[in-house]
């Protein structure tokens, strides 16, 4: 049996099954039975918290949850996990090869072979919350077609009477000079824009529904690291019906470091569950 490693550094999330569960045993448990969510990818210390609430708000009887991941660009194929299972700090959790499968003749995808953090960083949430389900890795690039893909995934788990959910995963705006984006400055203004302009107009986009929307304000304002995956559980939700994203949580990383000076750099964070 091949089953995948970590890739990322120790850092990003506990790796320890008693870390894990401690730091996930103090979520708020709202489970809000969705269809399919949205969470950050961050390292732990500054979004585990939040994603953690988007993970919780899924179906707690999911018989296979499908990990979206993004990073990558317009017209490249989707990617997928080929192992047979991947490490937790837990068991391994195993994936669903039948389903994958036909999603990789589908939607033409190819292995996923890089060091990423945007499935990664959420598999031990997802191990810890739902130890039955199965897992499907896959990661979509930032393109309408991953709206379509989102609806595909629906159609095939129907076909198998798969019982699906869908955890999609981005960041908000990256600001400042780590990410070579420093539109409004430093300091008061900078952080009063990304959160009042920048991302709440990607996070507009995400509750009005429009796919268009959504990749416009992720590729002119830099305000989403992963628009792929975020097109792919809107593309799944309308495909089931649900048209209306609810945000859980929003924050950014310069509140986690509740300094008395506003970092030069930071990032966006927010949760979403599609309801019906």
């Amino acid at each position: 049996m091949q089953i995948r490693d970590y890739s990322l550094p120790a850092g990003w999330y506990p790796r320890d099954s008693a870390s894990v569960s401690s730091f996930l045993s103090g979520i708020e448990q709202t489970r809000r039975g969705c269809l399919a969510a949205i969470a950050p990818h961050a390292g732990w210390y500054y979004s585990g918290r939040i994603a953690a609430r988007a993970v919780l708000s899924l179906q707690p009887d999911a018989e296979v949850i499908v990990v979206l991941g993004g990073h990558l660009p317009s017209k490249h194929p989707p990617l997928f996990a080929m192992e047979d299972a991947v490490k937790t700090p837990f068991d391994p959790m195993f994936i669903d090869a039948k389903l994958r499968s036909l999603l990789i003749k589908e939607l033409k995808g190819l292995e996923d072979h890089y060091r990423d953090n945007t499935v990664e960083v959420l598999l031990p949430m997802v191990r810890y919350f739902y130890p039955e389900a199965k897992l499907i890795w896959m990661r979509l690039g930032a393109e309408l077609k991953s709206f379509e893909s989102g609806k595909i995934i629906a159609q095939i788990a129907d076909k198998l009477n798969r019982k699906i959910n869908i955890l999609a995963s981005t960041d908000l705006t990256h600001y400042g000079s780590n990410y070579s984006f420093s539109p409004h400055g430093r300091g008061v203004e900078a952080l009063k824009w990304a959160r009042e302009v920048n991302d709440a107009a990607f996070i507009k986009a995400v509750q009005s529904g429009s796919s268009e929307e959504v990749l416009r304000h992720a590729q002119e304002d830099f305000s989403s690291c992963s628009a792929g995956a975020v097109l792919g559980a809107m593309g799944f939700a309308q495909a089931k019906g649900l048209n209306s994203a609810e945000l859980i949580e929003y924050s950014t990383s310069a509140d986690v470091d509740k300094s008395d000076d506003i970092p030069d750099s930071f990032v966006g964070y927010a949760a979403f569950a599609f309801n019906s």
